[in-house]
């Protein structure tokens, strides 16, 4: 298989922050976000955003910026779609899903997913601390089975793949799976540079 185009899901609502973009908080000498495109990018070929709202407050970055497609913040799920429909019009056969407050995700995370995903390509991450389920490798042929789920109301990433069959990619850190949800977790990030 060749490299998987990357996905950063960036449309929570970062509520715990008071709102806006987790991803374009400063961190270091780049943002939150940049520090995951350092990491993901070099290992996809290449990488969009799914975000809600005016997509012109990411134009600085030069990549596509890809809505939901479900309507009223649907999750992650929805974002997961919203790539693997953008996937399939690049004739692409998989997406790697990442989250964009996420500074410190693991430089072998696509090798590991595909290596998990046997020859169905499916497999999410996970670390001592747990399932990490916004860090995916995703076939585009499950699209017509994501879109059903999510118009049954199904929001739960767990839900689906466990159902599905979906691997294990076991990292064995789970500080690289640390994501900035408050501006505690900020603070924190800004130390562990």
């Amino acid at each position: 298989m060749i490299a998987p185009l990357g996905l950063i899901l960036m449309g929570g609502q970062a509520t715990r922050m008071g709102g806006g973009d987790k991803g374009l908080l400063p961190l270091g000498q780049t943002t939150i976000l940049g520090h995951v495109l350092d990491r993901l990018a070099p290992q996809t070929d290449g990488v969009a955003l799914n975000a809600n709202g005016d997509p012109a407050r990411l134009a600085h970055l030069h990549l596509p910026v890809l809505p939901d497609t479900i309507p009223d913040h649907a999750g992650p799920l929805a974002g997961i779609l919203a790539g693997l429909d953008w996937a399939a019009a690049q004739g692409a056969t998989h997406i790697v899903t990442a989250a964009a407050d996420t500074p410190f995700l693991p430089c072998d995370l696509v090798p590991q997913l595909l290596l998990a995903g046997g020859d169905a390509g499916f497999a999410l991450a996970a670390s001592p601390g747990g399932r990490q389920p916004t860090f995916g490798l995703w076939p585009v042929s499950l699209r017509a089975d994501l879109r059903q789920a999510l118009n049954d109301g199904l929001r739960k990433i767990v839900q689906f793949t466990a159902a599905r069959g979906a691997g294990t990619a076991r990292f064995p850190d789970d500080a690289a799976f640390f994501n900035v949800n408050t501006p505690q977790d900020h603070a924190a990030a800004q130390a562990m540079l």
